[in-house]
């Protein structure tokens, strides 16, 4: 594992993973399930997003996974705390790299597969927002 990543992990060993829980009727919904880019074969996250006026005012995970994708949700969770919809799909790999120190490549695996899960979540939000005319 990176020496990044595991500095990352260490500080969140001693610090609390923040993010870790979950909400009631969230938002947005996302399951890693299949997602092996996030997670491996017997693991799972399932992310929660609340969206208010089109900002994400609340996020939290709920995972079993390596101390990568933990990294790696911690800081997804971290970069969309407080964005507009439209700031949060405009988030890259890039950001994921600035926060840790690190370009590894299971982190660039880890970020990519959560953006996209996040994208597909947030693509689907806001289709269902626009079918209910609620946009």
């Amino acid at each position: 594992m990176d020496e990044g990543v595991i500095k990352y992990y260490r500080k969140l060993l001693r610090t609390g993973f923040e993010h870790a829980g979950s909400f009631d009727n969230p938002s947005v919904f996302l399951d890693s399930a299949g997602e092996g880019r996030v997670c491996g074969a017997h693991e799972y996250m399932h992310i929660f997003i609340n969206v208010s006026n089109g900002r994400i005012d609340g996020i939290k995970y709920l995972c079993t996974c390596d101390p990568t994708a933990n990294v790696a949700v911690e800081i997804l969770c971290t970069l969309l705390k407080g964005k507009k919809l439209e700031e949060a799909e405009a988030i890259t790999e890039d950001s994921f790299f600035q926060a840790v120190g690190s370009r590894s490549e299971d982190l660039r695996e880890k970020a990519n597969g959560l953006l996209e899960l996040l994208n597909r979540g947030l693509a689907r939000y806001q289709t269902g927002m626009s079918q209910n005319g609620l946009r």
